[in-house]
């Protein structure tokens, strides 16, 4: 074990400019192969976390939990290890960190023994007050296990004096603040929640007797699973003898999903008020051509990210759509020894020009997003370097200006290119000829909503506008370094 994580800590990371995906959830009662189900839905949701993965298990007496580093098809693909996780009822998580280090201990389900029996949970999320919490919880006696923040709803769990275990949980969901969809595992039991403002996703599904939790519908997909509905923001959904129950003990509030689900995060083929992600963003391509259209032979995406804005865009102006840089798919996360001459290929790992088709044309370059704006330069360099002509970069969302506090890895707002240059200076920066975003009103009327009171209505958008539905208690600015070390001090305190 031991010689494995040196080795690991040998390996280079490959830089990744986007933002960084959220985790994926999945649940499932009821059914013979339970944890086989949970693995093929956590495959489908592989995109949302890749750092890594596990399932717990329920067969009528005992728990079962097996966690692992990595990606699912390298885990769970062995019916030896689905033989560890026996019963009728599983969840499931893929992880990416935003709190707690990279460590074992922290990946999920957790597990935990209360007076009222054993509970299992999956988190997709992050809460705003968890290191006030967690002092709290110390200074009470408290032990914690893992650095991460979804261990505090296991302790506010155990520590409530309700009975009823759901009264428990609804208990700690009245003490946490932020964005998060969970699920729970009890005794022949599976329940899902959503937050009050319903930030982070979450759906049922149903497959013959066996109802399904999923953080989004590709994962009811792969096993042949039908799609019922989402879970509403602020509800709990209790799957118990086969039957479900609606609970909803907050305040209602509007819902404000995150309109990075639509933009980035969600897999294309994925339902989001019953339409594919990938329309939306092909939507957000076609609204972009009408703000910011220009003259030029072809338009190229980058891919994966921008394929289908690039699509969309290209449609509705009528010009060419062309693969200008090819992607190899086979590069992970991590890639042999990090000496300096693999580290300077940079971009190269992952995409190159395809430069027959770019050669001395004039390029509509189209992406879903700019963050720091370190990968857009190389890759224009790139494509200039391949002898493109002219190239005109096209973001098919609005201004990153504001850092996350939900889930999502975004960088401090030192980081975010927007936040700090405007468009003259971005353009100048990256090498573009020329640069244009996707406007706040644009994207949502690219969504299909309506404007009322000459305003759009607004999701979780805080990423372009700085509105946080949720105002995040542990305020300790853009230091996001210090924010991880208290939380792993108190862990240890």
């Amino acid at each position: 074990m031991k010689k494995s994580t040196k080795n690991q800590k040998k390996k280079l990371k490959i830089y990744n400019p986007k933002l960084k995906e959220e985790c994926g959830i999945f649940g499932i009662s009821n059914n013979a192969d339970a944890s086989t189900f949970a693995a093929l839905g956590l495959h489908a949701l592989q995109h949302r976390g890749q750092e890594g993965c596990g399932i717990v298990s329920y067969d009528g007496k005992n728990y079962h939990s097996e966690k692992r580093f990595g990606l699912v098809g390298d885990n769970f693909n062995k019916e030896k290890v689905l033989k560890k996780l026996p019963g009728e009822f599983a969840i499931g998580h893929n992880r990416y960190s935003t709190t707690g280090g990279t460590t074992l201990r922290n990946v999920q389900p957790f597990f935990a023994d209360t007076n009222a029996g054993g509970i299992a949970i999956a988190h997709n999320g992050n809460l705003t007050n968890a290191i006030t919490l967690r002092k709290k919880l110390v200074e009470d006696g408290a032990i914690f296990y893992s650095t991460s923040d979804t261990e505090t709803i296991i302790q506010l769990i155990a520590k409530s004096t309700r009975e009823k275990k759901v009264d428990k949980i609804i208990d700690a969901l009245f003490q946490i603040q932020g964005a998060y969809a969970l699920v729970f595992l009890t005794q022949n039991t599976l329940i899902g929640v959503r937050d009050p403002f319903g930030i982070r996703p979450l759906v049922i599904g149903k497959l013959n007797k066996s109802y399904i939790f999923a953080s989004e519908t590709c994962a009811l997909d792969i096993i042949g699973a039908k799609f019922v509905r989402e879970v509403e923001n602020g509800e709990i959904v209790c799957i118990e003898d086969n039957e479900l129950k609606s609970i909803k003990p907050f305040p209602e509030k509007k819902q404000r999903p995150c309109v990075f689900e639509y933009i980035y995060f969600a897999r294309p083929d994925s339902l989001l008020n019953n339409k594919c992600a990938y329309e939306y963003r092909k939507d957000f391509g076609k609204e972009l051509a009408k703000e910011s259209d220009i003259d030029a032979d072809l338009v190229v995406p980058v891919p994966d990210s921008g394929n289908a804005a690039a699509i969309g865009y290209s449609q509705h102006v009528g010009r060419n759509f062309d693969l200008g840089i090819i992607r190899n798919h086979y590069v992970g996360r991590t890639f042999i020894e990090p000496v300096q001459k693999i580290r300077s290929l940079g971009v190269k790992l992952k995409l190159n020009a395809n430069k027959s088709t770019i050669k001395n044309k004039k390029i509509v370059l189209i992406d879903d997003s700019l963050v720091r704006g370190t990968t857009c330069h190389k890759i224009v360099k790139m494509l200039y370097d391949a002898g493109a002509k002219e190239i005109h970069v096209r973001i098919a969302s609005p201004e990153i200006k504001f850092p996350d506090f939900y889930g999502i890895d975004t960088p401090t707002t030192k980081e975010l290119l927007a936040a700090n240059k405007n468009n003259d200076e971005i353009c100048k920066y990256i090498n573009a000829k020329s640069l244009k975003f996707l406007s706040i009103n644009g994207m949502y009327k690219a969504m299909g909503f309506e404007k009322r009171n000459n305003t759009y209505p607004q999701l979780t958008d805080h990423y372009f506008t700085g509105d946080y539905p949720v105002k995040p208690i542990d305020n300790l600015g853009d230091n996001k370094v210090t924010q991880l070390s208290l939380l792993s001090t108190a862990s240890n305190n």
